[in-house]
């Protein structure tokens, strides 16, 4: 909607400014110009976060990534001195809101098992990301409690047409902590 009101800002101001329409108190000064250009800058992020999350099927390893995303870009706007206060203020309420969400990921150990696990991100992310090395440390914990609570004990074995269910091997756990936690 701002992309509309931008492009046809001449049309906007010509019909406000007619008094027979009574349009006179919508009527948008140079000020209130530039503060519709700053919140076309601002809402594009959110724009291209609801895109990416609406091209098919998200992953939970995407969530945490798009979300560090949204957090940064927002930050950005925050400090930044050529946005008008009120745009940023409105930005610090965003990313507020954006961080109690964040916050919830860390109540539900499927992101960090999801991101952990995926082969491009690992461990790896939290590192780049700046993540505490307590808060890494949990994460690699969550994924080796959770293999050895559902996996551990029981391991899959084929012999021909039958499949026999066998213990796991200290071998195969090694591998999987290799696995998963290389970098």
């Amino acid at each position: 909607m701002l992309d509309y009101a931008v492009v046809h800002r001449e049309a906007i101001d010509t019909v406000t400014q007619w008094h027979d329409l009574g349009l006179r108190k919508f009527e948008l000064v140079d000020s209130d110009w530039e503060i519709v250009s700053q919140l076309q800058d601002v809402l594009k992020i959110l724009k291209d976060t609801t895109l990416f999350f609406s091209w098919g099927t998200p992953n939970l390893a995407k969530v945490i990534p798009a979300m560090d995303l949204i957090d940064e870009r927002l930050t950005t706007y925050s400090h930044n001195k050529k946005y008008s206060p009120s745009i940023r203020a409105a930005v610090c309420l965003a990313k507020r809101t954006l961080n109690r969400y964040y916050q919830l990921t860390d109540k539900s150990e499927v992101y960090r098992i999801a991101m952990v696990l995926h082969p491009r991100h690992k461990l790896a992310y939290f590192k780049n990301a700046r993540w505490e090395d307590a808060r890494i440390e949990t994460a690699a914990t969550l994924v080796c409690d959770e293999f050895e609570r559902s996996y551990l004990e029981v391991g899959i074995q084929e012999n021909g047409d039958d499949i026999e269910v066998s213990n796991t091997t200290a071998h195969e756990v090694c591998v999987f902590r290799y696995v998963c936690m290389a970098h």
